[in-house]
């Protein structure tokens, strides 16, 4: 082995594998990937509610990632980096996708249900039901942590209305439970 180079495996750091990917290390990145992807496409569901364009989601969520690779610095961890470019690539694709109406009313007539998905259950399948807005307010603020001033930014909405439609999502969870 010349002096160096490492053998790239899936014990290397991210920091690490996101350095040699940038630099276009294919294996880099496809390691980074399978480290991540299914934490991103639950993240990507959870947010839009629709297997089909979560998918999307998190495939754009890749090809953005490979882009940006070079201005990751390593000044936070990578997946906090990852998380909040799905994040912004999510909401950016369902502004993108679905009419005024669709943000603020549930698709009575989805064409596949979340609900009826085998593989989630419990809170996941009731989180699919809420209306879109109400649905991305909790996901962000009770799963992933945010508050709710930084998700105000993000959807460039009132504070206030970022606490009512948190609250209202946690009426409508109630309610279904």
């Amino acid at each position: 082995m010349t002096a160096g180079i490492l053998p790239l495996n899936s014990a290397m750091s991210d920091f690490e594998l996101a350095t040699l990917a940038s630099q276009g290390n294919r294996t880099a990145f496809k390691l980074l990937y399978q480290s991540h992807h299914q934490r991103i496409y639950a993240l990507s569901l959870r947010l839009c509610g629709h297997k089909t364009m979560a998918e999307e989601i998190t495939q754009e969520c890749f090809i953005l990632v490979w882009q940006k690779l070079p201005q990751f610095r390593g000044e936070s961890q990578f997946s906090t980096w990852l998380h909040s470019i799905c994040v912004n690539q999510a909401l950016s694709s369902m502004r993108k996708q679905q009419s005024f109406w669709a943000r603020f009313i549930p698709l009575e007539n989805e064409t596949e249900p979340m609900s009826s998905d085998e593989s989630y259950s419990g809170l996941d399948k009731l989180i699919f039901k809420l209306p879109q807005r109400a649905r991305i307010v909790f996901v962000l603020c009770a799963i992933e942590g945010y508050q709710h001033d930084e998700i105000a930014d993000l959807l460039g909405i009132a504070v206030g209305t970022s606490k009512t439609q948190y609250h209202r999502a946690k009426q409508l969870l109630q309610e279904m439970l």
